[in-house]
């Protein structure tokens, strides 16, 4: 089913087998024209811009997401699926619900709580919690100590709300489930590699602090992480 219903590549050889997911598509194009060597532009349906380069000799693609547990799981089942990408690691930013966790620190998601009946929906399994691969992790892991950069891990809560009507849910949740971090993605990313037999990761930058009121700019967001970035391609080097 070529092309899909949201990404207009013609063949699969136009993505390659691992894929770098921002959920920012501007963040995917900052990466592509910051980062990778011929560059060829492999979506912009819906203007969820998607390229496809070579960084220090690999070939690796990278696209956004969007926003949500619904957008990442359309794209990244439909890479999985139908383009046969084997490997996505998300690339994003995360708001921090300790301390622990200052704006700008890199952090590595071990474990996912999912708010939504995403998870179950998907797999068939009763549960919230969904893991990444080890393999894609410890890859980061090695990675970043390439890079010396300092990987803070972490389980994340994964929620389908951003502005919630009780802002202080988030100290039960966080006590409950021991999320230390908030996104709005890994769950979608993580089931979908599951039932599918692929693999996934997510690695994040913190971008503000519940506890502390600090945060980013936009513009920081979309162009400022490169620490993570340069993470998750230097991957790439240890395959």
């Amino acid at each position: 089913m070529l092309p899909t219903p949201h990404i207009e590549a013609d063949s699969k050889d136009k993505f390659a087998k691992t894929v770098i997911m921002p959920g920012d598509p501007l963040r995917a194009r900052y990466i592509a024209e910051n980062y990778l060597e011929d560059v060829i532009r492999v979506n912009t349906v819906r203007n969820m811009l998607g390229y496809t380069g070579t960084y220090k000799g690999q070939k690796v693609s990278v696209m956004g997401s969007g926003m949500g547990v619904p957008s990442m799981g359309i794209y990244s089942y439909e890479l999985f699926k139908y383009y046969d990408v084997d490997n996505i690691i998300r690339v994003g930013s995360c708001g921090s619900y300790t301390e622990d966790y200052k704006i700008y620190d890199v952090v590595l998601i071990e474990e996912s709580y999912g708010e939504s009946m995403f998870i179950e929906l998907v797999t068939g399994e009763k549960t919230n919690m969904i893991k990444p691969s080890t393999k894609l992790n410890s890859e980061l892991v090695k990675s970043a100590k390439n890079l010396d950069v300092e990987l803070k891990k972490v389980k994340a809560h994964c929620t389908d709300i951003f502005y919630r009507k009780n802002f202080n849910d988030y100290k039960d949740i966080s006590k409950k489930f021991g999320c230390g971090v908030v996104e709005m993605e890994t769950a979608a990313l993580f089931a979908n590699a599951k039932v599918l037999g692929k693999k996934a990761a997510a690695i994040m930058t913190v971008s503000d602090c519940f506890v502390t009121g600090a945060s980013t700019t936009s513009a920081e967001r979309q162009d400022s992480f490169t620490n993570m970035m340069e993470v998750a391609l230097g991957t790439l080097e240890n395959n």
